[in-house]
């Protein structure tokens, strides 16, 4: 019993010493919503302290990619071209994926995670069986058609710790993947080990790991949508002084475990008589909740992101549309929604296509 308490106690002090780290950027807050048609919509926002060079991007079958090795390099990883076409958001001026959908309805995205991860130890001699972390997605997006091949594939590959120029390290992620049947699975990587795991709650955001963000919501059972009733003291009737009191007790903070606990709730009471066409709103309506405005979290000098004093702000939020194979974005510096539809991309061309959606009111192709 002594043992139990102690090992107990030890699991919640790390889980308190990983909230109060030092400050870095990790706000990131994402959601699956079942549209009432069979099909389903994949929402999620992206906050850093500095400009990652997000754009749009159009993968087409038949585009061989190099991953990078252990030592950084790219070509020195793993070799494999892509057998389904990609579209989404990518990043750091790299032909990757930081969020986005497949031809066949599998979505996704990679949400910083720092302080929980480890990537796995790859002997040099093993490099051309891994790839970088921030490869991720796009090796699944190009590869997998749903969650259970992703599945299977993260298990034959490894992660290795190969460093990243911006973020002077080792990108620390974890994955969130969504397929056309509503099934969903979160890939981490911790004590270098691969540790996947069902995803009921569909909801993801950052550190700490997904199984205690699931343990959390057992403190919050009690929430609900509706009304609490009155409290009759003889002819007196005390009752609420306005709608909202059954969610008493949400947290409303932007720290990761509170934007879990709200992400699940939304999520858990959104509206199911739509189609999901129109959860495409709903799912703009939700990320409205964790936009994230200069001011709210303020940077030091120390951890990615920092500068200074600068602020860590939302930079876009999009959502997928599996069903209809629609991208969808709107950028901190432009509200106008953007879209790019699978239907509409070249799937015989021969190299990636970028789109500069930054600022814009439309995409404009960059190559």
């Amino acid at each position: 019993m002594t043992t139990s308490w102690h090992k107990r106690w030890i699991a919640g002090a790390l889980a308190a010493c990983m909230m109060m780290g030092p400050a870095v950027s990790q706000a990131c807050t994402s959601f699956l919503l079942p549209g009432s048609d069979g099909g389903f919509v994949y929402g999620r926002t992206l906050e850093f302290g500095i400009d990652i060079d997000s754009r749009g991007i159009a993968i087409a079958p038949n585009i061989a990619f190099e991953g990078t090795g252990v030592d950084g390099k790219p070509g020195t990883g793993l070799k494999w071209t892509s057998k389904y076409a990609a579209i989404g958001s990518a990043a750091l001026g790299l032909p990757i994926l930081v969020d986005g959908l497949n031809e066949k309805g599998l979505a996704g995205g990679m949400l910083y995670a720092p302080g929980i991860t480890e990537y796995q130890e790859v002997d040099p001699s093993e490099s051309g069986q891994s790839i970088a972390s921030y490869e991720m997605l796009v090796y699944a997006l190009t590869n997998f058609a749903t969650v259970d091949e992703a599945r299977e594939g993260f298990r034959k590959i490894k992660v290795n710790r190969s460093p990243q120029k911006l973020f002077k390290g080792v990108v620390d992620l974890h994955l969130t993947l969504h397929d056309a049947s509503g099934k969903s699975i979160v890939i981490e990587y911790i004590g270098g080990e691969l540790q996947i795991s069902d995803n009921p709650t569909s909801v993801l955001t950052n550190a700490p790991h997904f199984n205690w963000h699931l343990n959390n919501l057992g403190n919050y059972t009690k929430l609900s949508p509706k009304e609490p009733g009155s409290i009759k003291l003889g002819t007196t009737v005390l009752g609420p002084w306005s709608t909202g009191y059954g969610m008493t007790g949400l947290p409303g903070d932007m720290s990761s475990p509170s934007r879990f606990v709200r992400a699940f709730f939304m999520k858990q009471n959104a509206p199911t008589n739509l189609t999901t066409d129109k959860q495409v709103a709903t799912a703009f309506h939700f990320l409205n909740n964790f936009d994230l405005p200069p001011g709210m979290i303020a940077l030091g000098d120390g951890g990615f992101g920092g500068g200074g004093g600068g602020y860590e702000i939302t930079y876009w939020s999009a959502v997928s549309d599996l069903k209809n194979k629609i991208f969808y974005l709107r950028t901190h510096g432009n509200p106008s929604i953007q879209t790019i539809e699978m239907s509409k991309i070249d799937m015989n061309a021969k190299e990636v296509v970028y789109f500069d959606f930054s600022t814009s009111w439309g995409l404009t192709r960059l190559n």
